[in-house]
């Protein structure tokens, strides 16, 4: 295979990475607390290539080394639900996972049958001494800024806020949760947030920006197929020239 079909062959393979990425922020810009994702392209040239004595022809092709996610705040919308909670703030909701903890920003919270606080997939919330906001009675809870949940003037608990490190190594689980993948690596309290009772947070993805961004990436798409197909033809033609020359 000729450079310029590898160069365009890795480049559609990029693309077809972003374009699944993008579609999938476009599918969450509705979803409460989800946070867009991003692409970050690199160049890769193997091993064979680096130990060339001649870098000239070294062939370099665009990968995507990664994605990034955006932590920005979205937008916090008033709902009047007293168990929906938003976070003004850097930081997340820490809820009790199937095989850890799992940290949140999406705060549209309900009480189970056995009367725990608990997100919209079933984890209960966690406290910062790591139980579970147990509802006492029939009545409404009182969730103040810092966190701290009441029921009938009785303190059931304070709910654990955390930030992460910087570059601390974090995983999307599924569309709104996020885990910590390094065991060594430990979420701090929040320092600077504060809780917004009767308000959620929305997506942080901007519909019409994802979708202009996906307009390009589908013409540079579109572009990379037909340089396959010019060098296809090259290639068909320089065959055929040199047949015409030996016969």
């Amino acid at each position: 295979m000729d450079p310029l079909t590898i160069a365009a062959a890795s480049g559609l393979r990029a693309r077809m990475e972003t374009l699944d990425m993008l579609a999938n922020n476009l599918a969450n810009a509705g979803t409460n607390g989800f946070k867009s994702d991003h692409e970050f392209y690199n160049l890769y040239v193997s091993p064979e290539a680096q130990a060339s004595e001649n870098p000239a022809t070294t062939t370099t092709v665009p990968v995507i080394e990664k994605n990034w996610t955006d932590f920005s705040q979205g937008m916090l919308v008033r709902t009047d639900n007293k168990l929906d909670l938003a976070l003004d703030g850097k930081g997340f909701f820490t809820a009790k996972g199937p095989s850890g903890p799992l940290y949140t920003r999406n705060g549209s919270f309900r009480l189970s049958p056995k009367g725990e606080l608990t997100t919209t997939d079933g984890y209960p919330l966690l406290t910062d001494d790591n139980k579970t906001i147990q509802s006492q009675s029939a009545s409404p809870l009182e969730i103040s800024k810092e966190g701290e949940v009441q029921q009938d003037g009785q303190v059931l608990g304070k709910l654990r806020l955390v930030e992460f490190p910087t570059a601390a190594p974090v995983d999307k689980v599924g569309n709104t949760y996020f885990q910590m993948t390094d065991p060594l690596s430990k979420p701090t309290p929040a320092s600077s947030v504060k809780v917004e009772q009767g308000k959620i947070e929305s997506s942080n993805v901007s519909a019409a920006s994802s979708a202009g961004h996906l307009v390009k990436v589908m013409r540079q798409f579109e572009m990379l197929q037909r340089a396959i197909n010019l060098s296809s033809q090259m290639n068909k033609s320089a065959v055929e020239e040199v047949a015409k020359v030996v016969s």
